[in-house]
């Protein structure tokens, strides 16, 4: 579309301008960008509430607050991830410095999920505004209030020529993605992340695709069972089960398994409530539709918790299903909700080729004391991050890249990996012209075994 296509040529006009290379600059754009965040605070959460029902804890631990400090550790660190790099050279270049240079792409355009909608989109534009991009930002069109505080606020502080909220449907990305952009940032589903990987080929744009999957606990014989069913709680439940870090089944070894759920059962009772859906603060389900995928999930093993709804209010309570296995309805697609299956292993081999037999998950969590048992897991399973004897906890770390493997994703940001993300490395020779080492000119006598003396 015009509107579209003119929106890009001007955020190309002002790249070319240079001023967005500029780290002072960069720096600015970053502070105006947490100052506004913070007098938006009230706006934001009001609007976290009138979308998913986020709590005020909520809304600020996992989507205001994180941003805030993402903010802040890019601003410390940014003048060091931005200057040139001086590298070995090797001696066969003697005389010469490598450098490499971190140089912005041009224009990003960063489309936002509805499950984190303030967090999913400001958290890569940091990261673009950062390596010196200009930057569009598609938000969630099922989270219309956010979506429009964001649009606000972006609006208010910078020129739409370097940072540009554009809202609408599928239509909207589409048309955005038939443009000729510099970088893709997606995170969503496997299934438009490929749609969006191939409108990206036609123009040989690179991108970044935070994806999802069903990612795996386990839950060994000597893992600490009231830590682990509270931290497996907590990273399950938080915005209702829509997180794609969530663990999203549970296998856990049959010795232990009847004590883990009576204790699973009892610490989420202590965090939701004995009647969840009539606690104010449980974040609801984004849409009907959503709603009714999951609740067609509810005949699958046997119900050992939960089960309950409120289609009015489109909320589900935590639910635990037992006797599941891989042929069942809900181990087919990640479920990113409430309901969490639990399968049961005698041996660690069965849960290691269960895994194997399904695409890579987004992210893996292991309970267990024995570090043997740590090790064989982590080294035999490919997922894309996680956590031992925790979960979910590793996404909000900034010294360690968030991202998927195989189809949970390509690529990896917050942190310096958000700058890399964002930066083309640009590798830089700078030659003496004091002498020249002849022996690599086709001309010199004996110049084959002169060369091979170097290049062994």
């Amino acid at each position: 579309m015009e509107i579209y296509s003119s929106l890009i040529t001007k955020q190309k006009s002002f790249f070319k301008t240079e001023q967005t290379k500029n780290v002072s600059f960069r720096l600015e754009a970053l502070q105006r960008l947490r100052n506004a965040i913070k007098n938006n605070e009230k706006s934001l959460m009001e609007a976290l509430r009138a979308d998913l029902n986020k709590s005020e804890f909520d809304a600020y631990t996992s989507e205001i607050g994180f941003v805030l400090e993402e903010l802040r550790f890019t601003i410390k660190y940014l003048r060091s991830w931005a200057a040139p790099k001086k590298v070995k050279t090797p001696v066969t270049h003697i005389g010469s410095n490598s450098y490499i240079y971190p140089e912005p792409y041009g224009v990003a355009l960063i489309i936002a999920p509805w499950n984190y909608p303030f967090q999913l989109a400001v958290a890569p534009l940091i990261g673009a505004i950062a390596a010196g991009n200009c930057a569009i930002i598609k938000p969630s069109e099922l989270t219309p209030k956010t979506s429009e505080v964001l649009e606000n606020l972006i609006h208010e502080i910078f020129p739409e020529e370097y940072i540009a909220v554009v809202q609408g449907g599928v239509e909207t990305s589409q048309a955005l993605l038939n443009e000729q952009l510099d970088y893709i940032f997606f995170t969503g589903s496997v299934p438009v992340g490929k749609m969006i990987m191939e409108a990206a080929a036609k123009h040989l744009t690179p991108v970044t695709l935070e994806l999802g999957g069903k990612s795996p606990c386990i839950v060994h014989k000597d893992a600490n069972l009231k830590l682990a069913a509270k931290r497996i709680a907590w990273g399950k439940f938080t915005n209702a089960g829509q997180t794609c870090i969530a663990p999203d089944y549970l296998y856990v070894h049959k010795h232990i398994k009847y004590e883990f759920l009576k204790q699973f059962k009892e610490t989420t009772i202590e965090l939701y409530g004995q009647e969840p859906l009539k606690n104010p603060d449980f974040t609801r389900i984004v849409s009907e539709r959503h709603f009714n995928r999951l609740s067609s999930f509810f005949d699958n093993g046997q119900l050992f918790m939960g089960g309950n709804t409120n289609k009015e209010r489109l909320t589900i309570e935590p639910t635990v299903l037992t006797d599941i296995t891989w042929d069942d309805s809900i181990m087919k697609d990640e479920i990113f909700g409430p309901l969490l299956p639990v399968l049961e292993y005698d041996n660690l081999t069965e849960v290691v080729e269960g895994i194997h037999h399904h695409p890579k998950p987004l992210a893996l969590y292991i309970f267990t004391e024995d570090n043997n048992i740590q090790d064989e897991v982590l080294t035999k399973v490919s997922f894309g991050g996680g956590c031992v004897n925790d979960t979910v906890y590793h996404f909000v770390s900034p010294y360690l890249p968030f991202g998927g493997v195989g189809t949970s994703g390509i690529g990896a940001y917050h942190g310096k990996g958000n700058f890399d993300t964002f930066s083309h490395q640009k590798s830089v020779l700078k030659q003496t012209t004091k002498f020249d080492i002849p022996f690599r000119y086709p001309n010199v006598k004996n110049g084959l075994e002169k060369i091979k003396l170097f290049m062994k």
